[in-house]
């Protein structure tokens, strides 16, 4: 895995949590907006609008470097738009990026042995 790849996957890692957890806020927020007073449901909505966003790109940008299936691809999509999703893409993501790095090591410990 090239560090390009690499860093793809760990910026999708980095927002799908907090995303996740921004989509759970929203979803109290709105139901405290119709039980009480409070409405904090404008600047939820903008903060998790603008992580579904980021997510979104660096969903795509992945996509892109690691040359994921379409099904692969669409899981991760599907998990973004369900509430707890993002934490299970976060744990997913972080499993396939330590995959990555423990089959280059074997690449590179392979290229070692052939040369010797």
């Amino acid at each position: 895995m090239d560090i390009k790849t690499a860093s793809a996957l760990r910026r999708l890692r980095l927002v799908s949590a907090p995303e996740a957890v921004s989509f759970l806020l929203l979803l109290v927020c709105s139901v405290l907006k119709r039980t009480t007073e409070f409405n904090a449901v404008p600047v939820m909505g903008a903060i998790h609008g603008i992580l579904f966003v980021l997510y979104v790109l660096f969903w795509l940008d992945a996509w892109n470097r690691t040359k994921w299936s379409f099904g692969t691809a669409a899981l991760y999509f599907v998990l973004s738009v369900l509430p707890t999703g993002g934490f299970f893409a976060d744990r997913r993501l972080k499993r396939e990026a330590e995959d990555g790095v423990i089959a280059a090591r074997a690449r590179a410990a392979k290229g070692e042995a052939v040369e010797a």
